[in-house]
């Protein structure tokens, strides 16, 4: 995000622009899923970084997809991504970093919550991730069902335009640990955040460095 600075940077309105996107988004995703898929929302310019110790995440429900939006410029975008859904997850030590160009240059937003015993807590979330690293458990897991099977608990993202045929998967339980990941949204039906921390913070300062390979 860049904006025009005269006599000083304007970081309430930098916070109250950030804030509300950075708020409701958590990690979780696993795999990889095929499928033409398409949110129906477009996505911001830049994508954003989230670590936690733990997920623990109900009813998984996991499929291929494209995010569209644009880059700063105003430039057509368009990001493959794992769209991963649970119907609750809970987040232990969870930290959200999102580094902004400005003219003064780089600034990071860092988000910190669920880490003083309280996990944060989401229902009905769904994420848009095109990175991630983590060690994941799976409980009955079933690979290979049509997103548009009925069986599945969690329902595909509400206005989501896919074949019903399209390739999915699901779990009863998935626990990721460890987690690192890179996503570019997220939506929740509701989501806590106990003990939550917001800094802006000089530089780039995201919750971890790029995993090397």
């Amino acid at each position: 995000m860049s904006s025009q600075v005269r006599g000083g940077t304007r970081w309430k309105r930098f916070a109250l622009v950030m804030v509300p996107s950075i708020a409701a988004t958590a990690a979780v995703g696993v795999g990889l899923a095929q499928g033409a898929l398409a949110a129906s929302f477009s996505v911001s310019g830049q994508d954003f970084k989230v670590s936690a110790d733990k997920l623990d995440g109900e009813n998984l429900i996991q499929y291929g997809g494209i995010a569209e939006g644009h880059d700063l410029k105003g430039n057509a975008q368009h990001h493959p991504v794992t769209i991963s859904g649970f119907s609750n997850a809970k987040i232990t030590n969870m930290c959200q970093s999102l580094v902004t160009p400005t003219p003064l240059g780089n600034i990071t937003l860092q988000l910190k919550t669920g880490h003083k015993g309280t996990p944060a807590e989401a229902s009905n979330i769904y994420l848009d991730v095109a990175e991630l690293d983590t060690d994941a458990e799976f409980t009955n897991l079933d690979i290979g069902v049509a997103v548009g099977d009925p069986s599945h608990k969690t329902k595909p993202q509400a206005g989501t335009v896919a074949s019903p045929y399209a390739f999915s998967q699901r779990a009863d339980r998935a626990v990721l640990t460890n987690v690192k990941q890179k996503a570019w949204a997220t939506t929740a039906g509701t989501f806590k955040l106990p003990n939550l921390k917001l800094r802006l913070l000089g530089g780039d300062q995201p919750c971890y460095q790029d995993i090397k390979d």
